[in-house]
This record gives structure tokens, C-alpha cells and sequence, in this order.
């Protein structure tokens, strides 16, 4: 794909085709399908054979995606104010914990979570592309606790855009929450909503298929839907097999599946890979497709790893596309089957090429608890309990082929009171975390029906 001809269809066949700009902005086509590229990039291979830092990894990972659609520049500028925002020289290190076994630290940013990486690109991006067009946008995002707060450090006191947070009541960690409500911007507005995580993304595809709220002016979103958060995150698998000098599984958190479809996308475009693992906790929807060959919803259950509470992951969505070959009727069919029942079984070679992209591991609560305290015990390292689930599909896995990447997504004072409830004591707080102090809150609380949704984010965006 040549840089003047980036180009994005949906996986649902049903929107014309469009530009990177196109798919920042509206971040879900208008069909309800996710943007793709037409076509995978290729990378050189001295991308990860090379001593490349992490600004010119992400210059070479990602340009190919945007062509000519945004100002000159523009990608450079917004990867100088990232790489500026993280506090380790190398951005997103490696660390070998044992032989053949490493963790890539995602939490050196400005709320200490691995969002950061792609929120803050996304941010001065969609501030470029609107500079240039003279339009505003209200960008709609769901929470399950750090895309939230990422998206209000990014987008705080953006000139042209207001941002609308949604996330579930008393379902995210008190310091997930602080990070978003303690921030004083008027181009921000946080909702908690009376439900769950899955509730709150559903609220969010709603209104950005609501027609009366966009007559009021254009909606966008930036959660993983968006194309260009995971491009944001395609850049630090590259570096990671940098920095190792060869080929890695990597296991990854899984929530929303956008982390792990990054990577995926990496291997798109020459990565070497041995393959990734989906690290899930109980909520274990994805691991059941994938294991079983049965998609179905469960409701979210509540554990310590709140953020990958989700059972109905979006960007699974991609998955499916590639793994049909890019046939949009069969994925509409699968994700339309999906919304009216609830389930849908796969047939034999769809579940084949699904496990060819990925395999998936669940574990539970108490399986994450023992995690926290082996990793104290065996390596002195405190880990958040995203972390936890992820080493503990990691040691599962076999070194004989080549190393593990666990990938941290958090510092673990961000989860302070699991780990200590684990540990016995509280982790140290990263800077970011302890400058939070006493700052007064800003939320509204609010049902989660549409018609309450609506009314709070047509007050919100109507404001100007």
C-alpha cells in the first residue's frame, strides 16, 4: 500500500470506502462495522533487526496508515508529545524476569496505563485533522477504567473537541476513577452509568447511530473501535522484538481484544511472531469462542482485573473479518446473529482460522491472587492484577520455541487496594498516581437507557 493511498473499508461491507481522516473522525462506519485498511503495509524488516528508538519504530509502523490523509507533519508532532509524556527513555521496556520470560512495562505514561499510548497520538491527530477542516466533534468513549482516563488526559482542554466518558458505576477502581473525575477541563464530561462496562459500550454505539444527536454535529469515538488507537499500539510489539533480537508469543491481557488485534495487525505487516495468547480473566467469552466454537453473552461479572470485565469484546470483530478472508457478508452475519441471540456457533473452518490468528487462556480470581504473590515471591516485582492474568497464561506457555512476552499493562497502584489485599501492604505509587491528592470530583450519574444517555450528552455538546 503506497502512503498516498491509505484506504479503509468496514467490516461490514456496507459503508463506502474512505480515507484514515474519514475513520478517525467518525471512528465507527456508518453501517455499525469497524474500519480496516484495504490492504496490510509491509515493514521493513530493519524496523526490528535495527537499533531504531521508539519514535522512528512508530514513524514507520503507522504512516503507512494515514497516506496523505492529515497535515504535513502531523504524525511527527503528535509522536514528539507522546514520547515526551513517558517517563523510560525506551518508552515501552522489556524485562527478563526469568530465562525465556519477560514482561513489556505499557505504564511509563501520563496516568500510568498502557491507553496512553495510542490516547495520546489519537489526541493530537484528531486535533490536526480538525485544525484543518474547522470542524468540532464530540467524541463519545466507554470505560472499563483506563481508556477513560487516558482520553481525558489526552483530550483535556482540546480546542476543538468535547469528550463524553462513560463508565459503570462503582465498577472501576477508585484511582481509574479519581484519574478521570479530578480533572478540571469544561470540554469534558464523565458519566457513570447504572451497569456494566458492556452496558456502557452499547450506550456508545447507540449514540453514535443516534440521528437526532448528529444533526447537533459530528460524533466520533476513541475507544478501541477507533482504526487509529490500535494503529497507536501496533508500534510497541515492533519494539519489543527489537529489543529481544528475535521472535516472540506474547500474551496479552485481553479485554476489549484491541491490544492483542494490534499485534495480530503487526504480523500483517512481516512482524515475526510465534503466535499470541489472550489473557482473560473469568469473564471468559473469548476464551470460549475460541476454545469451544461458541460465541455467546454471559453477563459481566465483577472481579479484580476490572478492566477486562467485558464479554462482548468489539474488536473481535476484526478478528472474524480477517479470519473469513475479508468477507463482509459472513462477519455482518455472525455479529448481526450475535446481537438478536446472544450466541452463535462457528463453523469448523471459521473456528480453524480464528485459532490460526490467536489462542486464548482463562484465569480466575483466585488464580490471579496467587499470581500477585508468586510474582512478589519469585521475582520481588509488584504487579497489577492485569499483569497477574497475563503471567499466569504466560507461564503456561512453552519456552522451547522462544521467549514470552507478558504485556504489563498498569502500574499496580493504579489497583492499590487488590494487590495490598494480596501482598499485605500497598504498592508505591507511581508520580502520576500521587500527584492525584485531594482534588474535588466531577461526575454525573446517570441510568443506563438510551433516553438518559441521550439527554445528557445532547445538554453537554448543545452547551456551545
Amino acid at each position: 500500500m503506497s502512503t498516498s493511498s491509505a484506504r479503509y473499508v468496514s467490516t461490514r461491507g456496507q459503508s463506502p470506502e474512505t480515507d484514515f481522516a474519514d475513520a478517525l473522525l467518525r471512528g465507527i462506519a456508518p453501517d455499525g462495522g469497524l474500519y480496516m485498511p484495504t490492504a496490510w503495509p509491509s515493514l521493513s524488516p530493519e524496523t526490528w533487526t535495527g537499533k531504531a528508538d521508539y519514535k522512528s519504530i512508530a514513524l514507520q509502523a503507522i504512516a503507512p496508515f494515514i497516506g496523505d490523509a492529515l497535515p504535513d507533519g502531523a504524525l511527527d508532532r503528535a509522536l514528539d508529545r507522546l514520547t515526551a509524556g513517558f517517563g523510560h527513555p525506551l518508552v515501552t521496556p522489556l524485562v527478563e524476569l526469568e530465562p525465556g520470560l519477560f514482561v513489556l512495562e505499557l505504564f511509563h505514561g501520563p496516568t500510568a496505563a498502557f491507553k496512553d499510548l495510542a490516547m495520546q497520538l489519537v489526541a493530537s491527530l484528531t486535533d490536526d485533522a480538525l485544525a484543518a477542516s474547522g470542524e468540532r466533534l464530540t467524541i463519545l468513549t466507554a470505560t472499563s477504567g483506563d481508556t477513560g482516563a487516558a482520553a481525558v488526559r489526552a483530550f483535556a482542554g482540546a480546542k476543538s473537541v468535547d469528550l463524553v466518558v462513560l463508565h459503570p458505576l462503582d465498577r472501576v477502581s477508585p484511582v481509574q476513577r479519581r484519574q478521570m473525575t479530578t480533572v478540571e477541563a469544561d470540554n469534558v464530561l464523565n458519566l457513570a452509568v447504572r451497569g456494566d462496562f458492556d452496558d456502557c459500550q452499547r450506550l456508545v454505539k447507540g449514540l453514535l447511530a443516534d440521528e437526532a444527536l448528529r444533526e447537533r454535529g459530528q460524533l466520533s469515538s476513541v475507544n478501541s473501535i477507533n482504526w487509529a488507537r490500535l494503529a497507536g499500539q501496533i508500534p510497541y510489539y515492533v519494539s519489543a522484538t527489537a529489543q529481544l533480537g528475535e521472535a516472540a508469543t506474547f500474551v496479552v491481557p485481553t479485554g476489549n481484544f484491541g491490544d492483542a488485534f494490534a499485534g495480530i495487525a503487526a504480523t500483517k505487516m512481516g512482524l515475526p511472531s510465534n503466535g499470541f495468547v489472550a489473557a482473560v480473566n473469568q469473564n471468559d467469552a473469548l476464551a470460549r469462542a475460541l476454545n469451544d466454537g461458541l460465541y455467546s453473552r454471559r453477563p459481566a461479572v465483577e472481579s479484580g482485573s476490572v478492566s477486562m470485565d467485558v464479554q462482548a469484546p468489539s474488536n473481535f470483530e476484526r478478528l472474524v473479518f480477517e479470519a473469513t478472508g475479508r468477507n463482509a457478508q459472513a462477519t455482518r452475519t455472525v455479529f448481526e446473529t450475535f446481537a438478536r441471540d446472544g450466541a452463535i456457533a462457528f463453523d469448523p473452518d471459521l473456528l480453524t482460522a480464528l485459532r490460526d490468528h490467536v489462542s486464548a487462556v482463562s484465569i480466575d480470581e483466585d488464580e490471579t491472587r496467587a499470581e500477585i504473590a508468586h510474582a512478589y515471591e519469585a521475582w520481588g516485582r509488584v504487579v497489577c492484577p492485569h499483569t497477574a492474568v497475563a503471567l499466569a497464561a504466560a507461564r503456561r506457555q512453552d519456552r522451547s520455541k522462544g521467549p514470552v512476552v507478558a504485556l504489563s499493562t498498569a502500574h499496580p497502584s493504579k489497583f492499590g487496594d487488590f494487590v495490598s489485599n494480596v501482598l499485605g501492604f500497598e504498592p508505591e505509587p507511581a508520580n502520576v498516581i500521587a500527584a492525584l491528592g485531594d482534588k474535588p470530583e466531577r461526575l454525573t450519574i446517570v441510568d443506563g437507557t438510551m433516553e438518559a444517555a441521550r439527554d445528557a450528552v445532547a445538554a453537554f455538546s448543545g452547551r456551545h
